[in-house]
């Protein structure tokens, strides 16, 4: 017996689309619209036009489909698109500039996974970045999104951010610091 398009996973889901059953698209914008938009406003606190962003990344999904891997996950590949398409309205915009190399990768320290984890609970975590989110450079902002909001795991956040796992651990524990530093000094802990 066929499974129902809410039984489907994503992956196979892709897979019917790259077949040619293009209907089964609505079934992805279901799923991701919601997210999309989440990601674009964590990721782009001063952005205006969230909803035009949300719908171009929906068009290179689509365009692009046939490429994505289905032996793969497919939310690190559409969460790739969204990055890239955050990005370019970045340089459009020129708000936040872009480093043109990564101190993170170059120097980093040793951050054990487990203690990065343990250091602030998700939940906890969540009601400090709505609060202070918008002070932290986007190289910390987006790490911590994509994992307390977004719930991505290290690899995916790596495969998103196409950087090391070993530097998403130290952007999620020195952006954590930034909101902890940014939160004590306005007293969001209270």
């Amino acid at each position: 017996m066929p499974k129902l398009k809410s039984e489907l996973t994503d992956e196979e889901i892709a897979e019917m689309i790259q077949k040619g059953n293009s209907k089964f698209f609505e079934s992805l914008i279901k799923r991701y619209e919601a997210k999309m938009t989440r990601y674009a406003r964590k990721f782009l606190s001063n952005y205006h036009d969230i909803e035009d962003l949300v719908q171009n990344i929906f068009i290179k999904v689509y365009v692009n489909i046939k490429s994505f891997d289905t032996s793969r996950k497919f939310s690190p590949w559409i969460y790739r698109i969204a990055h890239n398409e955050f990005i370019n309205a970045i340089k459009k915009k020129g708000k936040e500039p872009l480093p043109l190399f990564d101190l993170d990768i170059i120097f980093p320290h040793s951050a054990s996974k487990e203690r990065v984890e343990n250091e602030i609970d998700k939940k906890e975590m969540r009601k400090i970045l709505n609060k202070c989110l918008k002070k932290i450079n986007s190289k910390y902002r987006e790490p911590l999104v994509l994992r307390y909001f977004e719930e991505l795991n290290y690899q995916e956040i790596a495969d998103v951010l196409k950087i090391p796992v070993s530097t998403v651990g130290i952007r999620l524990k020195r952006g954590k610091e930034k909101m902890k530093l940014f939160c004590d000094k306005i007293n969001y802990y209270e």
